[in-house]
């Protein structure tokens, strides 16, 4: 087995150095050879094991991984400072990585693999992190109370037609704090700030729950249109759940901004860097140019039923059937230079 061991870190910096001490105490410990990758990821999700067992196949390296919510894992970092046994930090929103670059705790890499493989716009000009798969934030609606031909633009969700028919995550997500930082991109503050404040009007409640319960809140009526990453609706679809299978069979998928001469559907990225202090800086580099690959690409788009990075990675059935789409070209590193004006945008618009 490649993965030796598995800490979840609990909630704060005191939880996590008790976490880190009792892996330490195990008799584990976070190996500094060269032949073992220490990991510090974001993303929670089971299947990615087979990523690791395919880079320990491929390599001979091992992987120690670590997970936790990605701030918590910057703090960190942070705290552990020069003796940082972590390698490598993944984490599920390009913001997030923006945020850990900012604070220090990530170093560039030139990498021929990655700077060719990875698409411009899903990389960090400098080499600090590199975007490693794609998640298109759509429009989900009520198949018995919108029609496709509704619908339109991001903008368009400020119309007054949407009045109570609205549903979104609160401005913590990070998700929605992005997308605000795109719009920003595209339409300037002033505007921005008019939209943000024109969906608050249209909220048919106030923020509650995750994407997954904007999905089942827009399947039961609560209302008609939500916003939400693809791979949650693809989640549902594949669920074994009859009621999850029934929410899934009442919505449909609708990618906003594809009109002629219109920038595309808003897409964040799942990416990883090297942090500045990585033991083993090597086999960091190896192990983001693995996840680079083909091979892992399609682990990616098969396991969490994201888009992968690569064109020609074939993506789950379920995911293709949402249809094909043009995607925003923007560098996903403005979503994080532009979070903190789309934070404060936001509180004021009223999202709370």
């Amino acid at each position: 087995m490649s993965i030796t061991r598995r800490v979840f870190l609990g909630a704060g910096v005191a939880a996590t150095a008790i976490a880190v001490d009792q892996f330490r105490r195990s008799g584990l410990g976070f190996a500094q050879s060269n032949r073992v990758l220490n990991l510090y990821s974001a993303r929670h999700y089971d299947t990615d094991n087979a990523l690791y067992e395919s880079f320990t196949q491929k390599t001979g390296i091992k992987v120690n991984l670590v997970e936790a919510e990605a701030d918590k894992l910057i703090e960190r970092i942070k705290s552990e400072g020069v003796n940082s046994p972590a390698d490598v930090l993944i984490t599920v929103d390009a913001g997030r990585l923006w945020r850990a670059q900012e604070a220090g705790i990530l170093q560039p890499v030139t990498s021929k693999v990655l700077q060719t493989t990875v698409p411009k716009s899903l990389q960090e000009v400098g080499g600090h992190w590199f975007g490693l798969s794609r998640r298109a934030r759509v429009i989900v609606y009520n198949k018995e109370r919108v029609k496709p031909s509704d619908l339109s633009t991001y903008e368009d969700l400020a119309n007054p037609k949407w009045k109570g028919r609205l549903l979104v995550r609160s401005s913590s997500s990070v998700y929605n704090q992005s997308l605000t930082g795109a719009m920003l991109a595209a339409l300037k503050a002033q505007k921005t700030e008019a939209w943000a404040k024109g969906l608050v009007a249209n909220f048919a409640r106030p923020p509650e729950g995750n994407d997954t319960a904007q999905i089942k809140a827009v399947a039961t009526g609560v209302g008609d249109v939500t916003l939400v990453n693809t791979y949650y609706v693809a989640r549902l679809s594949k669920s074994k759940k009859a009621e999850d299978q029934d929410v899934a069979s009442k919505i449909g998928v609708f990618f906003p901004n594809q009109g002629k001469g219109d920038r595309g559907t808003h897409v964040n990225i799942s990416g990883g860097g090297v942090v500045k202090t990585a033991p083993n800086r090597d086999a960091a580099v190896q192990f983001l140019e693995h996840l680079a690959s083909p091979a892992a690409q399609s682990i990616f788009a098969g396991g969490n039923y994201e888009y992968p990075i690569l064109d020609k990675v074939a993506i789950d059935p379920i995911v293709s059937s949402f249809g094909t789409f043009k995607a925003d070209a923007l560098n996903a590193a403005v979503y994080g230079r532009n979070n903190a004006e789309a934070l404060q945008l936001m509180d004021r618009a009223g999202w709370k």
